[in-house]
C-alpha cells in the first residue's frame, strides 16, 4: 500500500502542487479570470462570459499579498475594472466614468463631466437583439462617448423606475466613480459611492470564452474578444 501511495503522490500530487505554486501567484499578481454571473454590464459583458483581467494594469503587487511594489498607471475614463464593493467586499465588474478631480453629474440618465455633457447616439433595436430582456421592461441601446476615441454601447430601461440624476459631485483624490453599462439595472457608485483605488483589482481586457447561462453551449462569436 505504501508503494502505491508513493507512486500516486509522484504521478499526481507533485504535478498538482507544482501547478498550484505556479498558477496561484500568477493569478494573484499578473492576470486573472472570472465568470460573470449577472447582467449589470450588458451589452459589453453578458452572463456566462469568462473575462480576462490584467492585474498589472495599474500596479505591481507582491504575489499572494496586498503589498504594493509600484504604481504602473491610473484608471482612466472608459476602463472596465474588477473591484471590491465598499459595502460588502463582493467582487464587482463596472466601468470607470469619472476619475479623481473631475466634477460629475447625471442628468436624466446622461452624464455631464466638468460641465460638458457627453455625446449619446441611439442605436438600432437590432443592436441588442438576442440579449435577455427584463420581463415587462423593453430596453434601448445607446452609444456613449466617455472620452475622445473611447465610446461603448450601453442599455437603458426607460420604463423602469430608478434614480436617473445625481450631483454634481467632485471625485476625491485616489478614487473613481463607476457605473454599469446596463445603466438602469446596476448597483454601482449610485449605491455605494466613490471607489478607492486600492479596491480595484485590475482592468478587464476581454472575454476569454462564453457559455450560454441556461443552455450551456458556447457562444463562439464572443470567444477571445476584446472589450471596448
Amino acid at each position: 500500500m505504501r508503494g502505491r501511495a508513493r507512486e500516486f503522490a509522484r504521478a499526481w500530487l507533485k504535478p498538482l502542487l507544482l501547478a498550484v505554486l505556479i498558477v496561484a501567484p500568477f493569478r494573484s499578481a499578473v492576470a486573472d479570470w472570472h465568470d460573470v454571473p449577472t447582467g449589470s454590464m450588458k451589452p459589453t459583458v453578458l452572463e456566462g462570459d469568462r473575462i480576462f483581467v490584467s492585474k498589472l494594469a495599474y500596479e505591481l503587487r507582491f504575489p499572494l499579498t496586498g503589498w504594493k511594489l509600484a504604481e504602473l498607471g491610473d484608471p482612466a475614463r472608459g476602463d472596465v475594472v474588477v473591484l471590491r464593493s465598499p459595502l460588502d467586499e463582493t467582487r464587482l465588474l463596472k466601468r470607470v466614468v469619472a476619475v479623481e478631480g473631475e466634477l460629475v453629474e447625471l442628468v436624466g440618465g446622461r452624464l455631464v463631466i466638468d460641465g460638458t455633457p457627453l455625446r449619446y447616439e441611439r442605436l438600432p433595436d437590432a443592436a441588442h437583439d438576442g440579449l435577455p430582456q427584463p420581463e415587462g421592461f423593453p430596453q434601448v441601446a445607446l452609444r456613449e462617448e466617455l472620452a475622445p476615441g473611447r465610446s461603448h454601447d450601453l442599455l437603458v430601461t426607460p420604463r423602469r423606475r430608478v434614480p436617473r440624476s445625481f450631483g454634481p459631485v467632485r471625485v476625491p483624490a485616489g478614487h473613481v466613480l463607476v457605473l454599469g453599462d446596463n445603466r438602469d439595472n446596476s448597483a454601482d457608485s449610485r449605491v455605494f459611492g466613490f471607489v478607492a483605488r486600492e479596491r480595484i483589482e485590475g482592468r478587464v481586457l476581454g472575454v476569454l470564452l462564453s457559455l450560454h447561462p441556461r443552455r450551456l453551449w458556447p457562444r463562439w462569436e464572443r470567444t477571445c474578444t476584446p472589450l471596448e
